[in-house]
């Protein structure tokens, strides 16, 4: 039996494999939880252009991307608009709505491409924790080792240097979106200086300077706006 998914999709696009269910907030969940799980989620599509949420809206949905490309933004203090990653087929989005009742969405979730998602508003999803408690705590549960997870994460990576941390940020980039070429893994969307100095932790100037140790270390080829990956993504 296919996913219900597959139904809203149509043939024309191609679904990510990946279920609501095996999703990392869900796991260790029995048969019978996962299949009320699946059956309560809810199938949305979104044409190109249309936002999710945005920031500052109050967090009432969480869910998994199946098909499309989300990007996620942050408007600062001073108007300029960041962008922070952009997520695929198989991604998870909106788990800020587990946090509290009054939370807020941090970043701005803009459809990069016709977009259908999968997943649940808070209200559908208390109804789902009430009807099996066990989700609800194995969730909690779930939270606090991811917790531990980007704890750990955060410290490893104020460890190593800036050229180390710059060329893992586009590896990860280049595995989630690249395309494979002769000469490497392609970047083939611009990522601006000032985006990498946010996902890395580090000023626009120091960016540059660690783009430029790259490309003299043959590890990166950039022609335009387009970053090429020479090594094997091994990081």
């Amino acid at each position: 039996m296919g996913c219900i998914c597959d139904q809203e999709a149509g043939r024309e696009h191609d679904l990510a494999p990946v279920c609501i269910g095996h999703l990392w907030v869900f796991e260790h969940l029995k048969p019978e939880e996962l299949a009320a799980l699946t059956a309560a989620a809810l199938r949305r599509a979104y044409p190109k252009g249309r936002e999710v949420f945005a920031q500052g809206q109050p967090a009432r949905q969480m869910f998994l991307i199946k098909t499309g490309r989300v990007k996620l933004s942050k408007l600062t203090e001073a108007g300029e608009e960041i962008t922070l990653d952009i997520r695929k087929g198989g991604d998870f989005l909106g788990e800020t709505m587990l946090l509290e009742d009054d939370a807020l969405y941090p970043l701005t979730a803009l459809c990069l491409e016709d977009t259908l998602i999968c997943g649940f508003t808070r209200d559908g999803f208390e109804k789902l924790v009430l009807a099996h408690p066990n989700i609800g705590l194995q969730v909690i549960k779930n939270l606090s080792r991811r917790i531990d997870w980007l704890t750990s994460r955060v410290g490893s990576l104020s460890c190593t240097n800036l050229e180390d941390r710059l060329y893992h940020i586009l590896a990860h980039v280049a595995r989630e979106h690249g395309v494979q070429s002769r000469r490497g893994h392609v970047i083939q969307f611009p990522l601006t200086h000032e985006e990498l100095g946010f996902l890395v932790g580090a000023h626009r100037v120091s960016i540059t300077r660690a783009l430029k140790a790259l490309r003299e270390s043959g590890k990166v080829i950039q022609e335009g706006r387009t970053l090429i990956l020479c090594e094997p993504l091994s990081l």
